[in-house]
C-alpha cells in the first residue's frame, strides 16, 4: 500500500486515536513528510525499535508499542514460557512511562504478568532485573544517547541480555506477522491489576542490584582513607542520578557534586544538543563545576546510564578526556591488578570494533581476548556460553560506544558500575600519590600508545537508508590493496562469514554470526571497520593506530583517517 493510503487508512479511521489523527491533520499536504512517516513501518530489528516520537507507521508511538509486545507475547506464548512474566522499565525520555504502561498492558491482555517499575530506572538494573524476578523477557523503553525527539524498545531475554538467535528473529517474525493493528490485545491498567498481572516494582530491586555493584569493590580501606575524592557527577537529565549517587554514598564518598542544571530528569535534555557523553558539549558544565571544586574527575551517564564518558585530572591539573576505548582498558586494567587469583580459563571481550590496547592486556595478564560483534547483547551472549558450558571464566567484557561490564550480575553495558569502580579506582591511586592519568600512562608505556577512533556519516531519511545500504553493498565487493600507506593484510566480510588473507589468497571463516560489517587487519599494527549503525540513519568508520608516543599515534591516526575519508567518501560522493 502507498505511504499516502496508509495515512489516509489513519486519518479515517476512529481506531486511532484524536491525538493521532489530529497530528496528521497537520501534515495535510506535506507529501515528504507523509512519506517519510508511512512509507515503511517502523522495523523491529535485532535491537527492537528505535525512531522519532510521532504518529505513523514508522514512527514510536503507541501503535507501533502495541504491535511489537503483541509480537513479543505471541513468541513468549509460542516458547511456553507466559507464566514467567515480563519487566518493564523506562528513562526520562517524552512518552517513556506511557509506552511502559501500554507494553504491560498488551502482556496482560495475553495473559502474562508485567513487573512494571515505579519510576525512570537505568537500563543495566533493568537487564539486572529480569534474572533476579526470574523472568521470561524485559522491555526497556529507551533511545538510549539520540535526540530528544526520539525513543525506542529494547527486548531482553531471561538470561538479561538483549535478544539473540534465535529469539530475535523469533520475535521478529511474531511482529511481522501482525498486519492489522486491530489485532493487538490491551486491557486497562485497573483490570491487568485486579488479575494479578500488573505488579509495580521498585526498592526491593534496586537494594539488590546496589547490593550487587558493592560486591566489586577490592578496596574499600582506600575509600575509607581517601572518602573526600572530588568527583563531578552529571546524568544529563537521565536516569543515573539515584543510583550513582546512592552506591558512592553508601561506599563512603563524601565529596560527590552533581552538576545542577543536568540533575533532574527531562526529556527535553535543555542542555545539550545530544544527550551523549562521548560529545563534547556534555561536560561544559561538568567541566565547569569541576575547575572551581579542583575535582579529581568528572563523570557524565548517558539518559538511561548504560554508557559512561570520563574527564581525569593529572597532576598539573590539567583535566584529559577518557574516550570510551580508554576509560573501558583503565577499569580492565584495574580490575586485572587487583585480582589475588587470575582464572586459567579467564576471558577479556571486546566488541571487533574496540581498541587492541585489550589485546594486549589480556595477553599481559595471560588470559584469552574474545571477539564478538558490536552490540553489548553479544558479550552477554558469551558470558551466557561460559556458563551453560563451564568452559571460560568473564572476567570483564567493554565496547568502544562508551559501555563495560565489570561482573555477571547484568548482561549490558552498566555505568552505575563503571562510574563506582573509576571513583574506588582514584581513590586507591590517589592513597599513592598517583591519579588515574598516571594509570593510563603507564599502560601506554607497558603496551603502546594506541589511538583509536570513530566518525559517523549521517544520512537521514529514506533516501539516506538507501545511500548507506548501496555503499555497504559497493564495498563489500571491493578488495583496497591499501589505505594510504598501510597495507591491507586481511578483509573480515562480516556478511559472507569470510576472512580473505590478500597475500595468499585464503579464505577463511569469521566465526561469528552474520552482520553487514567490513574489517580490515593493517599493517603496523592499524585496523579499520566499515559498517552501518544500528540505532541510528548513519554509517560509521571505525579504525586505530599504534604508536611509539603520544604525538606519533595522533599523526598516525590523522593520516589513517585522511586515508579512510578518501577510500569512503568516493563512493559518498
Amino acid at each position: 500500500m502507498e505511504a499516502k493510503e496508509v495515512y489516509k487508512q489513519w486519518l479515517e479511521d476512529p481506531f486511532f486515536d484524536e491525538k493521532t489523527r489530529k497530528e496528521l491533520e497537520g501534515i495535510r499536504g506535506d507529501e515528504k513528510e507523509i512519506t517519510e512517516r508511512f512509507y515503511k513501518e517502523l522495523e523491529f530489528g535485532t535491537a527492537g525499535l528505535r525512531g522519532i516520537i510521532g504518529a505513523g507507521t514508522n514512527r514510536m508511538n503507541f501503535y507501533t508499542v502495541g504491535k511489537a509486545t503483541q509480537g513479543l507475547a505471541n513468541y513468549i506464548i509460542k516458547c511456553g514460557s507466559q507464566d514467567k512474566g515480563v519487566a518493564i522499565s523506562f528513562d526520562s525520555r517524552h512518552m517513556s512511562p506511557e509506552f511502559a504502561d501500554a507494553a504491560a498492558r498488551t502482556l496482560a491482555a495475553n495473559g502474562i504478568k508485567a513487573y512494571v517499575f515505579e519510576s525512570l530506572r537505568p537500563t543495566p538494573e533493568l537487564s539486572y532485573a529480569v534474572r533476579y524476578l526470574g523472568c521470561t523477557a524485559g522491555i526497556n523503553i529507551t533511545a538510549s544517547h539520540n535526540p530528544s525527539n526520539y525513543n525506542g524498545y529494547k527486548v531482553y531475554w531471561e538470561d538479561g541480555a538483549q535478544i539473540t538467535p534465535p529469539h530475535d528473529s523469533g520475535i521478529m517474525d511474531e511482529v511481522k506477522k501482525i498486519t492489522d493493528l486491530h489485532t493487538v490485545k490491551s486491557i486497562s491498567k485497573e483490570e491487568a491489576q485486579e488479575k494479578g498481572l500488573y505488579e509495580i516494582i521498585g526498592k526491593e530491586v534496586d537494594d539488590a542490584y546496589i547490593a550487587e555493584l558493592k560486591k566489586l569493590v577490592s578496596h574499600p580501606e582506600a575509600i575509607r582513607k581517601e572518602h573526600d575524592l572530588c568527583v563531578v557527577y552529571t546524568p544529563l537529565h537521565g536516569t543515573g542520578n539515584i543510583p550513582v549517587r546512592r552506591v558512592l554514598k553508601e561506599l563512603g564518598f563524601t565529596n560527590v557534586h552533581v552538576v545542577k542544571e543536568q540533575e533532574k530528569p527531562d526529556g527535553d535534555f535543555p542542555t545539550v544538543s545530544y544527550p551523549n557523553p562521548e560529545a563534547e558539549e556534555a561536560f561544559a558544565l561538568g567541566l565547569r563545576d569541576a575547575k572551581e571544586l579542583d575535582a579529581d574527575l568528572v563523570l557524565a551517564t548517558d539518559p538511561d546510564a548504560d554508557r559512561l564518558g570520563v574527564r581525569v585530572k593529572d597532576d598539573k591539573g590539567v583535566y584529559h578526556t577518557l574516550t570510551g576505548n580508554m576509560s573501558g582498558a583503565l577499569i580492565c586494567e584495574y580490575i586485572m591488578s587487583q585480582k589475588k587469583v587470575i582464572p586459567k580459563d579467564g576471558a577479556i571481550i571486546k566488541s571487533i570494533v574496540s581498541t587492541n590496547l585489550m589485546d594486549a592486556i589480556a595477553a599481559h595478564y595471560g588470559v584469552e581476548l574474545v571477539e564478538v560483534l558490536t552490540g553489548f547483547k553479544w558479550i552477554g551472549r558469551k558470558i551466557l556460553e561460559f556458563e551453560q558450558t563451564g568452559k571460560g571464566t568473564y572476567l570483564f567484557g567493554m565496547e568502544e560506544s562508551y559501555g563495560c561490564l565489570p561482573g555477571t550480575y547484568a548482561r549490558d553495558k552498566d555505568a552505575v558500575a563503571a562510574s563506582m569502580i573509576l571513583c574506588e579506582a582514584a581513590a586507591y591511586y590517589k592513597a599513592q600519590g598517583k591519579n588515574l592519568w598516571d594509570l593510563m600512562v603507564s599502560i601506554y608505556e607497558r603496551s603502546g600508545y594506541y589511538v583509536d577512533e570513530v566518525k559517523s556519516i549521517t544520512l537521514e531519511g529514506k533516501e539516506g537508508l538507501e545511500k548507506i545500504a548501496s555503499v555497504m553493498d559497493v564495498l563489500e565487493k571491493d578488495v583496497p590493496q591499501s589505505f594510504g600507506k598501510w597495507k591491507v593484510l586481511s578483509k573480515r566480510d562480516y556478511q559472507t562469514g569470510e576472512v580473505l588473507e590478500l597475500a595468499s589468497g585464503k579464505v577463511t571463516p569469521t566465526g561469528l554470526p552474520k552482520s553487514k560489517v567490513l574489517y580490515y587487519d593493517l599493517d603496523n599494527g592499524a585496523w579499520a571497520c566499515v559498517r552501518p549503525s544500528g540505532t541510528e540513519p548513519k554509517i560509521k568508520i571505525y579504525y586505530g593506530v599504534k604508536g611509539s608516543s603520544f604525538d606519533n599515534a595522533k599523526e598516525e591516526e590523522k593520516a589513517l583517517k585522511g586515508a579512510l575519508d578518501s577510500y569512503v567518501g568516493k563512493y559518498l560522493a
